[in-house]
């Protein structure tokens, strides 16, 4: 690899460290809040040794590498580099490159899914991992990988057959994506689910499935399948092998979890919030993700919490096959004020939905209202930090049950000092800075509750018994002929669709959202406007601000597009160039890329504010419908062509020249810091530390933890 690309995989210099302000939303809790938030932060983040394991077998190594000599160094970094012999200037890249590991729990980008490289020479690290013997050793233990680039597709997580890394298939270099798809068919027959799981192939030819749980051997009472744990496969290319369930995967951080969440229980304000973590218990410590489904029915009814929380293997996008989840645990207490617009914003919801460009048949019979909170963070364990959630995941509960959607205030607020805003044109930089972040509010509000919480699949659900009228099933808009598709017993919506549904689900939610923006009624929620249709006012310059966000962040999005395997590292930045494309193709030239220059280095974003109503929209509408139609009758087949069509990038034009000028101008992702909390077990007391939002602060916080 030329110095040229390897300067694309290096780590950011510096990266924008911003700090988590929670403590005068914290301060307001009760000391039974305090303790109760207090465990579900320990509990979330003692799964971070979890994490860096499943993002590459050198990252857990590396993290105890940086926390050695945060001790040797006892906070004095300058003489830490003095007593190494080391450069100030290579300490500092040793610290940049230490803030983002621990902000990404990895030494893969959490967004984008890319290696990153410290700015220092290998030897620099060497002398600095000499001044402990203890760094050394967990130094050592990296086997050079901090620094290795000679494979450029191991700088990307993906599957091993296409040259990646990836740990959810671990010691398995020679597993192939149709083994795993067989393995998943078995698993989806036997109903047993996957998001706690990683799979094995042993070099005799047996498949091991590790699943997460404190217990070592099989739950006496048996596992989600019964006692069992060792079967043959039947189907396609596995036929004849051995498949065996192996209990006691994170077994050490599994029962510390659980540990913390039955101190949680003793916390909980009701009987539903006790319930909920005495299901999550038996989930940890038993390996059961059935009972970690009980835990989200709890979790759905428990309304209105003023600590609120969610922790297990949730999220899927990093596992290559799209089923497994990477273990997170979030903290934060409710912010009232903000909550009550989002409680407005439900309210509208069931007279929103309708204006949709489908007709009911492809919609839930009825809009199960759920509980949308505003947050203030106190703790978010894991690979990255979202702006919103709308969970659960699983589609039964969603329609059986519903769901809830949380706001993240301070992580949306957070702002860099000196951020750069490349790509809009000097005449929108005063309207776009003054309404972004409001923008972007009224658009994760959108997203979640209306994008993520829209849509009916329409199914057999069980042999003989359907959710639509068969006989006379519904039209579809895209062909006005009756469907022929539909999901079949036992089948969810990611399970067809695969490693595509993530990126797929975004786009569509992130349309939903930009679709129903252009309602000025629901900009008055937010308290832009008095509801009239008003382009050039205060909730037009939010609408305005929302689109040209939008457009923008499907630009930079180009940056997580590898040119080399030409595939998409982040499913959200796939969706999102997608839209970019559609906003192009839109017509009465509603939006242009334009630039002076033959290199585009000058490249802007012109979008007409006068057009967001009707081209805009009309191009909004129109893919909106095509993904929503393909996915409610589970047609993966034109649904999967469309969508990859919309998002595919090529060589020449996006893939080079474009992408070039996005590199030279990409800005470094947020690293928060986020506070611990301390209990007094005497007292009952808890009290909150808050960290300096530097470098040297990030990593001190990870030291304090001690995990």
């Amino acid at each position: 690899m030329n110095a040229q690309e390897l300067s694309n995989y290096l780590a950011d210099a510096p990266p924008s460290v911003v700090r988590l302000e929670i403590e005068k939303h914290f301060e307001a809790l009760n000391d039974k809040q305090k303790r109760y938030a207090h465990s579900i932060s320990k509990a979330s983040f003692a799964g971070t040794r979890i994490v860096l394991r499943q993002v590459s077998p050198e990252s857990e190594p590396i993290y105890d590498f940086i926390l050695a000599l945060h001790k040797a160094s006892g906070g004095d970094w300058k003489a830490l580099g003095a007593k190494a012999g080391v450069s100030e200037a290579d300490v500092n890249a040793f610290l940049q490159y230490a803030a983002m590991f621990l902000g990404n729990s990895g030494n893969y980008k959490s967004f984008g899914d890319s290696k990153f490289i410290p700015r220092a020479d290998e030897k620099a690290f060497a002398a600095l991992a000499a001044t402990s013997p203890e760094a050394e050793a967990h130094y050592r233990a990296t086997n050079g990988a901090i620094f290795s680039a000679d494979k450029p597709s191991l700088l990307h997580l993906g599957f091993t057959d296409d040259g990646h890394l990836t740990t959810y298939y671990p010691d398995s270099p020679d597993i192939t994506k149709e083994e795993i798809s067989a393995v998943a068919k078995w698993m989806g027959a036997k109903g047993l689910l996957p998001e706690n799981t990683r799979l094995r192939k042993t070099k005799d030819g047996v498949f091991e499935l590790l699943i997460a749980s404190a217990v070592t051997s099989v739950p006496s009472e048996g596992g989600d399948i019964g006692k069992e744990t060792e079967f043959t496969l039947e189907d396609d290319v596995v036929k004849g092998k051995t498949i065996k369930l192996v209990f006691g995967d994170y077994s050490k951080e599994m029962a510390a979890i659980t540990a913390s969440i039955r101190k949680a229980a003793e916390n909980a304000e009701n009987e539903t919030q006790e319930k909920m973590h005495t299901a999550y218990a038996k989930s940890f410590e038993e390996g059961s993700l059935l009972a970690f489904k009980d835990s989200q029915r709890f979790w759905v009814r428990d309304q209105g919490p003023m600590v609120e929380s969610n922790i297990g293997f949730i999220e899927t996008y990093r596992d290559p096959a799209g089923v497994r989840g990477e273990w997170e645990g979030f903290a934060a207490v409710v912010n009232m004020e903000r909550t009550r617009a989002f409680g407005a914003l439900v309210e509208a919801a069931p007279s929103l939905i309708p204006l949709l460009p489908w007709s009911a048949e492809f919609e839930k019979d009825k809009f199960l209202s759920p509980d949308f909170t505003s947050l203030e963070v106190l703790t978010f364990a894991g690979s990255g930090i979202p702006a919103g959630i709308n969970i659960p995941n699983y589609d039964d509960i969603r329609q059986s049950f519903g769901f809830k959607n949380v706001s993240l205030g301070n992580v949306l607020s957070a702002k860099a000092p000196d951020e750069k805003i490349p790509f809009i044109k000097d005449e929108d930089l005063g309207v776009y800075k003054k309404s972004r972040d409001p923008a972007f509010e009224v658009q994760v509000g959108l997203h979640e509750l209306t994008g993520h919480g829209c849509g009916k699949l329409l199914q057999e659900t069980s042999p003989g018994t359907y959710n639509f009228d068969k006989e006379n099933p519904p039209a579809s808009p895209l062909t006005n002929k009756p469907i022929t598709t539909w999901y079949k017993p036992g089948q969810t919506w990611g399970g067809v669709f695969g490693g595509l549904a993530g990126a797929y689900e975004e786009c569509r939610a992130e349309l939903v959202a930009m679709h129903l923006s252009c309602e000025f009624p629901v900009l008055k929620i937010f308290g832009f406007g008095d509801g009239t249709t008003d382009i050039d006012g205060e909730a037009g310059d939010i609408l305005y601000a929302s689109y040209l966000q939008m457009a923008r962040a499907g630009l930079v999005s180009l940056e997580f597009w590898d040119p080399k395997s030409q595939k998409w590292g982040q499913p959200h930045c796939q969706a999102r160039f997608a839209i970019l494309k559609s906003f192009l193709e839109a017509e009465d030239d509603f939006c242009k890329l334009v630039s002076t220059k033959e290199d585009l280095s000058d490249l802007q974003i012109s979008l007409d504010r006068s057009k967001i109503l009707t081209a805009g929209r009309k191009a909004v509408s129109d893919f909106l419908q095509k993904l929503h139609i393909y996915k409610s009758t589970a047609d993966v087949e034109e649904g999967s062509k469309f969508f990859i069509h919309m998002s595919n990038v090529g060589l020449e034009y996006w893939g080079t020249k474009v992408r070039d000028v996005v590199l030279k101008n990409k800005q470094p992702r947020k690293v928060f810091v986020q506070a611990n909390t301390y209990l007094d077990e005497a007292t009952g007391k808890v009290t909150l530390k808050q960290y300096e939002p530097s470098l040297e602060g990030v990593i001190e916080s990870w030291a304090d933890r001690n995990l």
